[in-house]
């Protein structure tokens, strides 16, 4: 198993931003984690250390959760692709969706408990009696009996689900149930996710937070934007060689890479000027982002509206480089042939752009200036756990439009801090809705706003970090959830 080391991250600058009231309450509930935990080690395994929403969240909990004086250490899990193909249809089937299509019978559990049981024996020697671990999503499910057995605290942490339960879906849980079972305890994004027989058990309802002083975040100057999007070709003009820095998150210094000397990060065209007004959605090569569909509706909006000069771009991470998602290729090959398809003079406003993955702080800086570059930022998705990519262009006070489903409408209150997609498959509606912020600046400005104020209130860290210590507090006392 891979560990992965995240530098710790003293409070004092996410105290700046917060009222009093609540930096009281965070402080308070970091000395009563640092006197119940004590020598306890809290880990959490995961499928992959980049690429995805989970190691991005990661990253955030662990560094506060580190400065605040509690050890959390992180572990990746060892599997061969069929595993990864594996857990990725059951990742599609809990949200409802066949995914692949492929079984889930005795083959199946047979492999799973192969490769878990491999990366068991590694973590066992690793994990004392009375640490907690958390373990994350359906890939890591099938380690809590193992872990219990140390003496540990086991808790399986879930972050998709699907709000209203089909067969697809119960299929999924059906395979999962006797390994998840196992775990003390359960954390899920929406309450609607917690199938019925996990609720007689130690239950905590936690949505996702991001750190808002972390490279993808961080505060950057318009000037800072277009230097970033220009040296790594994403847009046209300026200079391409800026030598820009950055600090990364182990407190090291990093340069920013000119990728446009080997073809820049678009995968078809050149790029936009940077007066052109941007649509952006940025996300995993997923069927159930809907790129395509993003680009069908794109083309609606602008085909007769008179958006003149504004663009798409469509921004995935290279796909090489998310090892627990096989269909990455695959999707980004469909969304060329569609982008192939279209009719030309729209084809020259629609971008497709895949960022690398080996180098992470380099890859949240690029769409850090990506979102703050957009004029409206799109989340189309026709399943989603929670959104994060949501969260973080609400933190920078962009215009969303998103589709109302799972956790993106616990974020956004249609009309008033972003605009929801009653049925995110309805192109019509979607390039209608779309219109609205790219003709209305005034609109645009009044979501944005009221965008930023939303996640400062209620999707930071802190919030996140209290939680955790509520949770793992009651489970370590043998006290009911809270």
């Amino acid at each position: 198993m891979e560990e992965v080391h995240v530098r710790p991250v003293g409070l004092g600058p996410l105290e700046t931003m917060l009222p009093t009231p609540r930096v009281e309450r965070f402080l308070a509930a970091a000395k009563r984690a640092r006197a119940v935990f004590g020598d306890r080690t809290v880990w959490h395994v995961n499928a992959t250390a980049h690429g995805g929403g989970v190691a991005e969240l990661l990253q955030t909990l662990l560094a506060y959760a580190n400065g605040a004086g509690v050890e959390n250490r992180w572990l990746v899990l060892d599997a061969e692709p069929r595993f990864f193909a594996l857990t990725k249809r059951l990742h599609n089937m809990l949200h409802g969706e066949p995914g692949d299509g492929g079984p889930l019978g005795d083959d199946e559990h047979a492999l799973y408990e192969d490769v878990l049981r491999t990366n068991l024996a590694d973590l066992a020697g690793r994990v004392s009696a009375r640490d907690i671990v958390v373990l994350h999503d359906p890939q890591t499910a099938g380690l809590a009996a193992g872990l219990r057995a140390t003496g540990a605290l086991v808790v399986w942490r879930c972050h998709v689900g699907r709000d209203h339960p089909n067969a697809v879906s119960e299929a999924a849980w059906a395979f999962l149930r006797g390994y998840v079972e196992q775990a003390h305890a359960f954390v899920f994004t929406r309450n609607a996710y917690v199938p019925d027989w996990a609720r007689t058990g130690l239950v905590a309802i936690i949505p996702p937070s991001i750190d808002p002083l972390s490279v993808k975040n961080m505060p950057l100057s318009p000037g800072q934007v277009h230097a970033v999007l220009a040296q790594v070709g994403l847009v046209s003009g300026g200079d391409p060689d800026g030598g820009i820095s950055f600090v990364r998150r182990d407190g090291t210094t990093g340069a920013l890479r000119p990728h446009w000397r080997t073809g820049g990060l678009l995968v078809d065209d050149g790029p936009p000027p940077p007066s052109a007004p941007l649509v952006v959605q940025v996300s995993r090569w997923d069927r159930l982002k809907d790129m395509a569909g993003v680009m069908e509706g794109f083309a609606r909006a602008v085909d007769d509206d008179g958006l003149d000069g504004v663009e798409l771009m469509l921004a995935g991470p290279e796909v090489s480089g998310v090892a627990d998602d096989p269909e990455g290729a695959e999707v980004l090959g469909e969304c060329r042939e569609a982008w192939r398809r279209l009719p030309p003079v729209v084809r020259r406003r629609v971008h497709l752009v895949t960022v690398p993955m080996d180098d992470p702080d380099e890859n949240a800086l690029v769409v850090n200036a990506l979102q703050r570059h957009a004029a409206v930022v799109v989340q189309k998705s026709l399943v989603e756990g929670f959104g994060l990519t949501v969260t973080e262009a609400m933190w920078k006070a962009r215009p969303v439009v998103a589709s109302r489903l799972g956790g993106i409408q616990d974020q956004i209150t249609d009309g008033r801090d972003g605009l929801l997609l009653q049925d995110p498959q309805d192109l019509d509606d979607f390039a209608t809705v779309l219109r609205r912020p790219l003709a209305d600046a005034g609109l645009a400005a009044r979501l944005g706003a009221a965008a930023h104020a939303r996640v400062l209130g209620e999707y930071l860290g802190d919030r996140h970090l209290e939680q955790y210590v509520d949770l793992l507090a009651a489970l370590a006392s043998g006290a009911d959830a809270p």
